[in-house]
C-alpha cells in the first residue's frame, strides 16, 4: 500500500507536511542501514531538492542531539502532533466479525466447494494470463520500501560431483509483503483507538507482536498472513474497466479532492458494470480495478526504458491514484465480496477522496472491519485489451509465519 499521510497515522494537509512527514519515516529506515544511495536520491526527487534540504536543515536545528541513534530514532515523537483516534471499532461492535472470534482468516472464509465448482465454468477459450507485477530494485515503492537482490557467489556453489553441478542462490532485503504486486493481510492494517492499535477481529497489536530476544518483534503471531493462507482465493473475478468505461479509453486522473473524477464511487462500479454487460459481484467473488493508472510502471516497455524515464514514471506514479472511494468499497462489501484489487499501490483514491479528511477509508472498512483483504499493483493491461470482463481467478498468499502480506503473481482464466 501506498499511503499519502505520514508515518505516524496524522493527515498530511499540505505537501510541506507530507514531505515533512515521509522525511521522518526515511531518516529512521536510514539510521538502521536500510536505505541505499539510490532511496536517498529518490527521496530528494519526492520532495524536491530545495524543499528536501529545507525540512531536513529545520526538522535537524529543532532536534537534541543525543547520539546518532537517539536522533533517529527519537525525533519523530519530538514532533508528532497528538495522534487521531478512532473509536469505531468499538462502537459499532468490529467484533466478533460473522466468521466467529477465534477467526484469523477473513472473507476467503466464504469459498466453499460450490462457489469453487461455479466459478471454474467460467474457464470456456482455455485462455489465462498471469496477471503479477515484476520484483526489481528499480521499481517504485512506497516511503523507503525497495527490493534489492544479490547472487551470494558466482557460482554460490559447487562444482559437485562427476556431473561438476553448480548452484546459484539469492539474497533479498525488503519488505517482502509490501513491494510490488502486494497482498495485504490481516497484520498490516489497523485503527488506532482508545484501547490500542487494534487489528482484524478486535486483536490488539500488541497482543499479535511474535517477540524475540530483547522484545524485538519477528511477526505478527495471530495476525500473520499465514491464517489467511490455509485457503486459497478460487473465484470469479470480476474487471471494472473505469479507465474503458469512465476514462474513454485514457487513464482516469489523479484525484485532489472530493467529487474529482478519479474516484470511484458505487454509482460508478454500477454504471460500468452494467456497461460491460455482466452480473453485479456477488458472495465469494473478486473484484478488481483498472484505472490506467499503473500503466506506468512493470508492463512489457519497462526494461527498456532510460533510468531518467523510469524515475520520471516513478515519480507521476507516486504522485496520488484514482481508485475506490468509500461508497464503492461499502457496496462491495454489501455483496459479500472477498477480495479487492487494482492497478495502482493502494486501490483507494489519493490524495482526495468521496470524503474529506480520511487516509485509504476502504483499507480499514474492508480489511480491518471485515476481513475483506486487498491485493495492489496488478496487471490487468490483457483482461481490459481483450475485454474480459469475468474470469476465473486463482491465487493463494505465501505462508509467511507472521508476515503482515505477501508477494505473488495471481492467475486470471477464461
Amino acid at each position: 500500500m501506498r499511503l499519502f499521510r505520514n508515518f505516524s497515522g496524522i493527515e498530511a494537509r499540505t505537501h510541506e507536511k507530507l514531505h515533512r512527514n515521509y522525511l521522518h519515516g526515511f531518516f529512521r529506515y536510514a539510521s538502521m542501514a536500510y536505505v541505499v544511495p539510490e532511496q536517498w536520491l529518490d527521496a530528494v526527487q519526492v520532495c524536491g531538492k530545495n524543499n528536501f534540504w529545507r525540512i531536513v536543515m529545520r526538522t535537524l536545528a529543532k532536534i537534541s542531539l543525543l547520539g546518532g541513534m537517539a536522533l533517529a530514532m527519537g525525533y519523530t515523537v519530538a514532533f508528532a502532533d497528538e495522534p487521531p483516534i478512532n473509536d469505531k471499532p468499538l462502537t459499532e461492535k468490529w467484533f466478533p466479525t460473522e466468521f466467529g472470534a477465534d477467526d484469523k482468516a477473513g472473507a476467503i472464509n466464504r469459498v466453499t466447494p460450490d462457489k469453487v465448482m461455479k466459478a471454474l465454468k467460467l474457464v470456456k477459450q482455455g485462455k489465462s494470463t498471469t496477471i503479477g507485477k515484476t520484483y526489481s530494485k528499480d521499481i517504485p515503492g512506497f516511503g523507503v520500501r525497495g527490493w534489492q537482490m544479490t547472487i551470494p557467489g558466482t557460482p554460490t556453489g559447487g562444482p559437485f560431483g562427476k556431473n561438476a553441478l553448480i548452484y546459484h542462490d539469492e539474497l533479498v532485503t525488503t519488505e517482502i509483503g509490501q513491494i510490488s504486486t502486494q497482498f495485504d493481510g490481516p497484520g498490516h492494517i489497523g485503527v488506532h483507538t482508545s484501547k490500542g492499535n487494534m487489528m482484524y477481529n478486535g486483536r490488539l497489536a500488541e497482543n499479535c507482536y511474535l517477540r524475540g530476544a530483547g522484545g524485538r518483534v519477528l511477526g505478527m503471531g495471530d495476525c500473520g498472513v499465514e491464517h489467511v493462507a490455509q485457503k486459497a482465493f478460487i473465484c470469479r473475478g470480476v474487471l471494472v474497466d473505469a479507465m474503458t468505461h469512465k476514462g474513454g479509453g485514457k487513464p482516469l486522473p489523479i484525484p485532489q479532492k472530493s467529487g474529482d473524477p478519479g474516484i470511484i464511487t458505487a454509482a460508478d462500479m454500477q454504471a460500468i458494470i452494467k456497461a460491460e454487460g455482466i452480473a453485479e459481484p456477488g458472495e465469494g467473488d473478486c473484484v478488481f480495478l483498472h484505472t490506467g493508472h499503473g500503466n506506468l510502471w512493470g508492463l512489457g516497455d519497462w526494461e527498456k526504458l532510460s533510468a531518467d524515464d523510469q524515475a520520471a514514471r516513478r515519480k507521476a506514479f507516486g504522485a496520488g491514484e484514482p481508485g475506490y472511494g468509500i461508497s464503492a468499497c461499502q457496496w462491495m462489501a454489501s455483496k459479500k465480496i472477498i477480495l479487492t484489487g487494482g492497478d495502482t499501490s493502494a486501490n483507494d483514491a489519493q490524495p482526495g477522496g468521496e470524503e474529506e479528511g480520511y487516509a485509504v477509508p476502504c483499507h480499514t472498512e474492508m480489511q480491518t472491519r471485515r476481513g475483506i483483504w486487498n491485493i495492489e499493483n496488478l496487471d490487468l493491461t490483457v483482461l481490459a485489451k481483450e475485454k474480459v470482463y469475468e474470469f476465473l481467478f486463482v491465487w493463494s498468499p505465501l505462508k509467511i509465519k507472521g508476515g503482515t502480506g505477501s508477494p505473488g503473481n495471481p492467475v486470471a482464466m477464461w
